[in-house]
């Protein structure tokens, strides 16, 4: 591995940890006691701030040594489902979302609504599936340390925050749990909550075309890297 991949690697493993380990209970409940939760909060920001911006750097530095070329069938999926990613991201966005930082146990009575019926974790599953999506239609390297990266961080943050709020929430956590799923639809599949539209409203699905639309329009004035030549690609 080149010098710039190791790098780059070790500032993903920085983001990543340091996520991991602050989130943890033997280092957070000690640094909540001692300076509250918006001290936590303002610290945590900060360390993932100056991680990311690390990760990203060494991103933008990082030597380019392709592991596949990606089919055009998979640039075209990855078109596809980047959507899905946006509207799960978009649709989080919301005070009532019972596993955002900071909510309360208030918002675990009712059972799940809206998106929070199929997945309890839509914040984390649209980064995880935005991550994915970029390593398969990247096939380099250093495209697979870094959305690699964010993919391992959502996928097992979910884990880390059931359980924070399990300890948090108790016996309030597990009833909501019973009725809602880890996993994108398990829960309306194995009949413990239904799949309500209404709920979920069209402000989030027209906010999160948006966004895709928005992303996919100036990826290569952001980024260097043209998606939207891929949608003409699908009529040639």
């Amino acid at each position: 591995m080149t010098g710039t991949l190791s790098h780059l690697l070790i500032a993903t493993l920085a983001f990543v940890g340091g996520h991991f380990v602050m989130s943890s209970a033997p280092v957070r409940d000690p640094l909540v006691a001692k300076i509250g939760e918006r001290g936590f909060t303002g610290v945590f920001s900060l360390v993932a701030a100056a991680t990311i911006y690390w990760m990203v750097t060494a991103y933008s530095d990082a030597s380019h040594i392709a592991y596949w070329e990606p089919p055009t069938a998979i640039k075209h999926l990855n078109l596809s489902f980047m959507i899905i990613a946006t509207i799960f991201i978009l649709a989080a966005l919301t005070p009532k979302n019972p596993t955002m930082a900071g909510s309360g146990s208030n918002q675990l009575a009712n059972g799940p609504r809206g998106i929070f019926r199929i997945t309890r974790h839509p914040m984390m599953w649209g980064a995880a599936l935005w991550g994915i999506l970029h390593v398969l239609a990247n096939g380099d390297l250093a495209a697979l340390i870094f959305f690699g990266g964010f993919a391992v961080l959502a996928i097992f943050g979910t884990v880390l925050i059931d359980r924070r709020k399990a300890r948090l929430y108790g016996e309030d956590w597990q009833a909501f749990a019973a009725k809602s799923s880890h996993i994108p639809f398990a829960a309306i599949i194995a009949k413990r909550t239904t799949f309500n539209a209404a709920e979920i409203g069209w402000l989030p699905v027209i906010l999160g075309l948006a966004l895709y639309f928005v992303l996919l329009i100036l990826h290569e004035t952001l980024f260097g890297i043209a998606p939207i030549s891929w949608v003409s690609g699908l009529f040639d």
